[in-house]
């Protein structure tokens, strides 16, 4: 809506001072509003990302490396019985926190028994790579959580400058009924363009930026 607005004022521009610096501020709402409009779009892809990479890491997590892991403990859980509370395997569905927090767990343990663990099969690689699996599993919920606030910060600024923009446009239809209220064509032109849900679009520029829900 605010698109078609300024593209009715700039058609019709007139040289009054008002009308000039009236549409000079909602230029530069509506180039705000698509500034924040990629802001926020760009939020949600990042942690959409960043969710679909997290569940490839933990799944490589779960299915091979703490697999294996939990393996070894359980030989070498006949020598020392301890250790085959030590090495469990994390629950597959359990929270991502949570699944990091045990896998920690048992990198130490592991870390802490390697000599005997490496006598029962363990290969001395494993805890390296388990290592980087687990900073990578951890870095994926950081880039969620900074997806997250680029979206809801870019979100309610957007709605601020939404707010501030019906108030422009309602200034300017008044200031459009002054300049040309006895012109019923430009009239009919200018309600189609303050109309919220506006003429047919012939394609998705016409709506101006969209409004993104972040990802579940």
């Amino acid at each position: 809506m605010a698109v078609r607005v300024r593209d009715f004022l700039r058609a019709h521009r007139t040289e009054g001072v008002p009308e000039q610096a009236a549409l000079a501020r909602l230029e530069e709402l509506v180039q705000r509003a698509e500034v924040l409009a990629g802001q926020q779009r760009a939020g949600v892809v990042a942690s959409r990302a960043a969710t679909e990479h997290r569940a490839q890491v933990r799944r490589a997590l779960q299915g091979k490396l703490l697999r294996y892991l939990t393996a070894v403990g359980r030989v070498a859980a006949r020598e020392n019985a301890e250790l085959g509370a030590q090495f469990r395997l994390p629950r597959t569905r359990g929270a991502n926190l949570a699944f990091l927090t045990a896998a920690r767990g048992m990198l130490e343990k592991a870390t802490a028994q390697k000599e005997l663990l490496v006598g029962r099969g363990m290969s001395e690689k494993l805890l390296d790579d388990l290592t980087a699996g687990l900073a990578e599993f951890e870095q994926t919920l950081e880039a969620t959580r900074a997806g997250r606030r680029e979206h809801v910060g870019a979100s309610a600024d957007l709605k601020a400058v939404f707010s501030e923009i019906s108030e422009q446009v309602r200034l300017l239809d008044g200031l459009v009924r002054y300049r040309f209220g006895d012109n019923e064509e430009l009239m009919g032109a200018w309600a189609s363009a303050r109309s919220v849900f506006g003429p047919p679009k012939s394609s998705a520029s016409d709506a101006g930026p969209d409004v993104v829900k972040p990802a579940a």
